[in-house]
């Protein structure tokens, strides 16, 4: 997204320069250049991110209700080369631990407690996030029998309207939403929209890093903040033309 801005500014520098308006041109390759510095060596990620991460910085204390579902967001999957395994990609893996974490200590507090993991397959592996993702919190110590699959989602929107009706067949009292930091406010956005009144648990949390010299590091946090912004601004603009599947009740689950 940022290097898109970017090489679109270089082009209306060009364009500009071809008909000789030669102090716009200018004006083009100095804010390209600014872009460039102001994402690349940092101070634009970090900002961004820290707005998009702010209110779910600090771990807040749980306090477990009789029947707990515990929502994994899925956050893709990747094929190794050679050997056609599917696994987790990297960003699943801390989401993946946090809700193993939380599984504990909900079935240690002698409550009742689910982990419905959502996500599809995307990226047309042959296997879905959630049963990619299941095998490995067996292997953490979550109960087969414990685990909620939802493996039709293909975007957080869908991980979201899909949960909604196994939430409530199951009859959860509290649901805990598990992701990234930079991912929970859009999550909680259309969990919410669904009537799924969740508690927010952040499983990772990203910063850009302050260079002398432009990273791609930088640029790629500058894009994933990015894309979480337009998804928020994106629903807000389809609740406002009614486009958007009707709204339910919070707390309605």
């Amino acid at each position: 997204m940022t290097l898109n801005v970017l090489l679109i500014l270089v082009l209306l520098a060009i364009v500009l320069a071809l008909l000789r308006w030669r102090r716009c041109s200018r004006t083009m390759v100095a804010l390209a250049v600014i872009v460039w510095l102001a994402v690349g060596c940092g101070p634009v990620p970090i900002w961004l991110l820290s707005q998009l991460q702010s209110d779910d910085a600090a771990d807040a204390p749980i306090a477990w209700a009789q029947r707990n579902a515990i929502v994994l967001l899925g956050a893709g999957t990747v094929q190794v080369p050679g050997s056609g395994q599917v696994e987790a990609s990297l960003f699943a893996y801390g989401r993946i631990s946090k809700a193993a974490e939380l599984y504990r200590a909900c079935r240690q507090s002698g409550n009742a407690c689910k982990v419905e993991v959502s996500g599809g397959d995307a990226r047309g592996l042959g296997q879905s996030e959630a049963a990619i993702y299941a095998d490995d919190l067996q292997r953490l110590g979550v109960d087969a029998a414990d685990l909620v699959l939802e493996s039709r989602s293909m975007n957080t929107w869908q991980n979201a309207q899909f949960s909604a009706p196994l939430l409530k067949s199951w009859g959860a009292d509290r649901v805990l939403l598990v992701s990234s930091g930079f991912h929970l406010r859009r999550g909680m956005l259309y969990f919410t929209h669904f009537g799924i009144q969740a508690t927010p648990v952040r499983a990772d949390y990203v910063d850009g890093v302050m260079s002398w010299l432009p990273l791609s590091y930088n640029f790629t946090m500058a894009d994933v903040a990015l894309h979480e912004y337009a998804g928020v601004a994106r629903y807000r603009w389809y609740n406002a033309m009614g486009w958007n599947v009707q709204a339910t009740r919070p707390g309605s689950l």
